[in-house]
């Protein structure tokens, strides 16, 4: 019985409230969502929804040819790559009587949080096993779906341990972290693209030194539990829109596969399988690897402040997880700008042969972005604790 008990219990959504207004609000939203489970009324998904408030001039026709081209070579898209953003929003759907959804805002959107505040990632990271100050690191992103789901990852990535293997095989020195990238990238974009936009909650990334923490405002669809999350199930999107564009664009598969992988490659990389719950919203635990008593751990925060890790190091750590702008590279270092040290250092890793330009031929375009070589792959091997 307290088996049961306990396994109910995990499936629940408690809420709190602190006035009778608060209630009243929380049970019309679940009687609500009750009717619209039942076929019994018809109620539009929010990114389905209209945003009256915005018109076209506060999308980025930018961010939709980078769109179109990323699909394209993805998925065979048939949008050309000249079509105007009517053509594009009215073949992916975007548009309702003329008028933008809330989904355009978060795909292509220059600013999406003047429209839906609480669309930001905040990720924070803590040295011990709970939260508690002072927080090490803690960043705020905002942008597009896309952006925040690249800038919480690159956050993760550039703060787990790692270990860089010899060029037996080829040129290029492969680098493994503790976490699978993959992982931590299906989680971020679970969480993103599936949360509850109605809530004033913010997706929350809290790094520990035991396990990695993604919570989201939302639940799991009627149709699914805990436990057939853990087993092949249908893909049943929160945000049918958001998740059909990110689909296009290769950040998700829609075959319901996504938490299965997950397990795999934890599973594949030793770890402990990843864990789901219930908690006022979504949360996804992913376990670090334990380290050996005899290797101190690698994680720049982790060392004591006697010994900080250079700039460089951290530069050429982020590189190793996939090419940068510099724009990028501030916003992985904790930066909310580009500063004279981090152009300094820039220069310098390029002097010396540890990165180099992906478009070396117009060094200051703005598409400009830095991968990191082997001569760098072999300095941050030698940086990293023994």
């Amino acid at each position: 019985m307290q088996a049961l008990i306990q396994r109910a219990g995990n499936e629940l959504i408690r809420r709190r409230f602190n006035s009778m207004a608060e209630l009243r609000s929380g049970v019309y939203s679940a009687l609500v969502q009750l009717l619209d489970d039942q076929d019994l009324i018809r109620n539009l998904p929010f990114d389905a929804s209209r945003n009256p408030k915005a018109s076209i001039g506060d999308l980025d026709p930018r961010k939709m040819s980078r769109f179109i081209r990323a699909a394209r070579q993805a998925r065979g898209f048939p949008i050309q790559e000249g079509a105007t953003p009517e053509e594009l929003l009215t073949h992916l759907n975007l548009l309702d009587g003329g008028q933008l959804t809330n989904a355009a805002l978060l795909l292509f959107g220059k600013e999406p949080q003047r429209f839906i505040a609480s669309s930001s990632v905040k990720c924070a990271h803590f040295h011990g096993v709970e939260v508690a100050k002072p927080i090490p690191s803690y960043q705020i992103y905002k942008g597009t779906v896309f952006e925040v789901v690249d800038g919480a990852v690159d956050f993760v990535m550039s703060k787990l341990d790692l270990e860089i293997g010899t060029r037996v095989d080829g040129p290029a020195a492969p680098v493994t972290y503790e976490i699978p990238r993959e992982v931590v990238a299906e989680a971020m974009v679970n969480a993103v693209a599936h949360r509850d936009y109605t809530s004033n909650g913010s997706v929350q990334v809290e790094l520990f030194s035991d396990r990695l923490e993604i919570w989201n405002p939302g639940g799991l669809p009627p149709a699914l539990t805990l436990e057939k999350l853990r087993h092949p199930h249908g893909s049943i999107p929160g945000n049918p829109l958001l998740a059909d564009s990110m689909y296009l664009a290769a950040y998700i598969e829609q075959l319901g596969t996504g938490t299965g992988d997950m397990i795999r490659r934890c599973r594949e990389s030793g770890l402990h399988e990843p864990s789901f719950a219930i908690r006022d919203g979504f949360l996804v635990t992913l376990w670090r690897r334990v380290p050996s008593k005899s290797r101190p751990e690698s994680r720049p925060e982790s060392r004591p402040e006697s010994r900080p890790e250079s700039l460089m190091i951290r530069v050429l750590r982020l590189l190793a997880i996939r090419p940068m702008a510099k724009r990028e590279l501030a916003g992985g270092l904790g930066h909310k700008e580009v500063s004279g040290q981090l152009n300094s250092t820039v220069r310098e890793l390029l002097a010396e042969g540890m990165i180099e330009q992906t478009i070396p031929g117009k060094p200051t375009s703005r598409l400009q972005k830095y991968l990191v070589t082997a001569k760098g792959l072999d300095a941050l091997k030698k940086a990293e604790p023994q």
